[in-house]
C-alpha cells in the first residue's frame, strides 16, 4: 500500500469520532427544528424497512465486501495459529463477554440511573454489537500496525462466512436469557439484506471484473474507487439515526457516557486476552497484531442495520449500536499505538509470513 494511501486512510479514520460528533449534532438539530424531515423519513418504508437507511447500509457494506476473497481461505492451513486464536476469541468469548459486561453495568451498577426497560434495551443493543467481529475497519488497523495483509484478508473472509451461520443463534441465545424474543424471520432477513446480498454482490463483482480486467486492476483500481464511500455512507446514516434519537439524548445525555463504559471495556478486554495468548503462542508480530485487533473490534455497520430493522430507528437499542461507532475508533487507535510500542514482545515475521505478505 502506498504511503499516500496509508496517510489518506489514517487521516480520515483518525478523525472519524469528530465527524460522528458533528453528525450527532446535525441530526439532533434537524430532528428538533425541522420536524418535516423526520416525518418524511418515517414515511419512506417498504415492508418495515426504511428505504433511505437500507440504501445507505448497502453503500456502507458493499465496498468492504469487495475486499473479501474466499480463495485466500484455502491457505489458512499453512499458518493457522493466528486465525484460530482470533476466531475463538471473536466467536467463543467476545459476544458472551459483551453480554456479561452490559448486564452487570446496565442492570446492576447503573440501575439507579437507567430504568429497567431501558436497561434491557441497552443490553440488547450491546449483544447485537458484540455478536459479530469487524470486517471493514480491521484493514485500517492492520495497515497501521504493519500487519500481514494476507492473514487479515483470510480472517475477514472467514468471519464473513461465520456471520452467516453464527450471528443469529448467538444473538437469540444471549437475548433469550433476558426473555427478549426476536422474530427469527426478521433477524434472518436482516442478515440476508445486509450481509448475504452485499457479500454476493462483492463476490460477483470480483469474479466478473477480474475475468475481464484482471486481478491487479480489481485490487488496485476498482476497489480503490470506493475509498471513503463506506465512511460517507456511515456518516449520512448517523445523521438520520440522530434525527430520531435526538429526544432521548437531549433528555438523558448521561446515557451516552454510561453506554460507553461496557463497550470500551469489551474492546480492551477482548484485545488483551487475544494479545496475551498470541504472545504465549509466540506468533510473529505481524500476525499477533491483526489477530488481536480483529478480536477486539465490532461490526457496528451490521449491528446498526439489524437494530433498525428489528426495533426501529428511534429505539434505545439503536442508540447503543450508534455509541459503539462513537467509541470504537478512538479506542482502537489507542490499541494500535500500544501494539506498535510493544512489537518487540513478538518474534519478527518468518520468511513464510513474509512470502504471504507479498501475495
Amino acid at each position: 500500500m502506498s504511503k499516500e494511501k496509508t496517510q489518506g486512510i489514517s487521516f480520515f479514520e483518525k478523525y472519524l469520532t469528530f465527524w460522528v460528533l458533528l453528525c450527532m449534532a446535525a441530526g439532533i438539530l434537524i430532528g428538533r427544528f425541522l420536524p418535516g424531515i423526520r416525518s418524511g423519513l418515517e414515511s419512506m418504508k417498504i415492508a418495515d424497512q426504511n428505504i433511505p437507511l437500507a440504501i445507505l447500509m448497502w453503500i456502507m457494506i458493499y465496498p468492504m465486501m469487495l475486499k473479501v476473497d474466499f480463495k485466500s481461505v484455502k491457505n489458512v492451513g499453512k499458518q493457522p495459529q493466528g486465525v484460530i486464536i482470533s476466531t475463538l476469541a471473536s466467536w467463543g468469548i467476545k459476544p458472551f463477554l459483551m453480554f456479561g459486561l452490559a448486564t452487570v453495568f446496565f442492570q446492576y451498577i447503573f440501575s439507579s440511573i437507567i430504568p429497567v426497560n431501558i436497561a434491557t434495551d441497552f443490553v440488547t443493543g450491546a449483544v447485537l454489537l458484540g455478536a459479530a467481529p469487524c470486517t471493514a475497519m480491521v484493514f485500517v488497523w492492520s495497515t497501521l500496525t504493519k500487519g500481514n495483509p494476507a492473514q487479515t484478508l483470510v480472517q475477514v473472509s472467514i468471519n464473513d462466512l461465520l456471520i452467516l451461520v453464527l450471528f443469529v443463534p448467538i444473538v437469540q441465545l444471549l437475548l433469550g436469557i433476558n426473555n427478549v424474543a426476536l422474530p427469527t424471520e426478521t433477524l434472518v432477513m436482516s442478515i440476508v439484506l445486509f450481509v448475504v446480498i452485499p457479500l454476493a454482490a462483492g463476490v460477483l463483482s470480483r469474479i466478473i471484473i477480474t475475468k475481464h480486467k484482471g486481478e491487479e486492476y480489481f485490487d488496485k483500481k476498482f476497489v480503490n474507487k470506493f475509498d471513503g464511500v463506506t465512511t460517507v455512507g456511515l456518516l449520512f446514516t448517523l445523521i438520520i439515526i440522530f434525527i430520531f434519537q435526538g429526544d432521548i439524548i437531549v433528555e438523558h445525555p448521561l446515557y451516552v457516557l454510561l453506554i460507553a463504559v461496557p463497550l470500551v471495556l469489551q474492546n480492551i478486554i477482548s484485545f488483551s486476552m487475544t494479545y496475551f495468548v498470541s504472545r504465549v503462542a509466540k506468533l510473529p508480530r505481524d500476525i499477533a497484531a491483526p489477530a488481536s485487533l480483529i478480536a477486539a473490534s465490532d461490526f457496528f455497520e451490521l449491528s446498526v442495520a439489524v437494530a433498525i430493522a428489528l426495533f426501529g430507528v428511534d429505539s434505545p437499542v439503536v442508540l447503543v449500536c450508534t455509541v459503539g461507532v462513537l467509541t470504537e475508533v478512538p479506542v482502537m487507535l489507542l490499541l494500535v499505538k500500544f501494539v506498535n510500542k510493544t512489537k518487540h514482545w513478538f518474534p519478527p515475521a518468518t520468511s513464510e509470513y513474509k512470502l504471504l505478505n507479498q501475495l
